[in-house]
């Protein structure tokens, strides 16, 4: 007798998610967040910070059939806030990796992960030396094997922002990228085959590749992005995938209409956010769309 013998093909999702100022109502004492205190400028009390927590949990647990093993988030503030994400999705088996970093403001990256189909092999949280004393955000470093296949290694990162101007302040992004170069290199000479994913908001428009890596966000057109600025939609939230990722590799910009809202200012629509200004939206998500690399 014939047997009949079927191929099972695994697609893994990866989730990268900016979630505007994710900051628990509590006084930080590490940190400088008194804007977003019960008593702060922006009137952070426990109810809004839960409604924010359940409106994230919402979003990873729509973006796939099932969930994203992977999930790297912006703007975190403490382990506390991804302890309490956590419980907000029972059903998913995520455990987190975090660690404070010297960012001014307070926020972090942090990364979300199966537990049951996701073990870390190890985790390097990269300082970055900027010049002058200033400080920005750690970059996550993760090796992750996943359902027992090959270790796939992740970057978490979230590159300075543009204050002062987009052209005084790229020295600092580029900083940052220069530093994730010289560790994916390290690895592709050890590891020539190695399944690299580097991802998070690059607060920048995706002009170019991230040699040897590849940006995935280039084949976006212009009308289309994760962070809208007056009329300008822009990939700021991108992936890099290293060459033994391209041919078993797509992403797309989750643009779930419940998470956009009229743009009556500028036309077309906007990501729903938490905050415009001071003023708070109580069905806002966050200031960026989520996107989605499915390997």
């Amino acid at each position: 007798m014939s047997q009949l013998l079927t191929a099972i093909v695994l697609t893994i999702t990866v989730m990268s998610y900016n979630v505007e100022n994710l900051f628990h109502p509590s006084q930080d004492s590490l940190n400088p967040d008194t804007e977003f205190t019960i008593n702060g400028s922006h009137r952070w009390s426990y109810t809004r910070y839960n409604h924010k927590l359940e409106h994230i949990a919402q979003v990873i647990a729509n973006v796939d059939d099932s969930h994203p093993y992977l999930v790297g988030l912006n703007e975190v503030e403490s382990a506390q806030c991804l302890s309490d994400l956590c419980r907000k999705m029972p059903h998913y088996p995520y455990r987190y990796l975090h660690q404070d970093s010297p960012d001014k403001r307070g926020i972090d990256v942090a990364l979300l992960y199966d537990s049951i189909h996701c073990r870390i092999l190890s985790a390097e949280f990269m300082r970055i030396p900027l010049d002058s004393g200033q400080t920005t955000r750690d970059v996550l470093y993760a090796q992750t094997v996943v359902d027992k296949s090959d270790t796939l290694h992740v970057f978490v990162c979230h590159l300075p922002s543009q204050l002062g101007g987009q052209q005084n302040s790229r020295w600092k992004r580029e900083k940052v990228k220069q530093i994730i170069r010289q560790k994916v290199g390290t690895i592709i000479n050890s590891l020539p085959n190695a399944r690299i994913v580097v991802l998070g908001d690059m607060n920048a428009s995706p002009a170019e590749d991230l040699l040897p890596l590849h940006n995935l966000m280039l084949q976006f057109p212009s009308t289309e992005g994760t962070h809208k600025y007056q009329s300008v939609w822009t990939c700021l939230d991108q992936f890099y995938i290293s060459e033994s990722l391209q041919n078993r590799s797509s992403v797309i910009i989750f643009s779930a209409p419940w998470l956009q809202e009229e743009d009556a200012r500028y036309l077309d629509t906007r990501p729903k956010r938490t905050f415009i200004g001071f003023q708070y939206n109580r069905n806002g998500y966050s200031d960026h769309l989520p996107i989605l690399l499915r390997l």
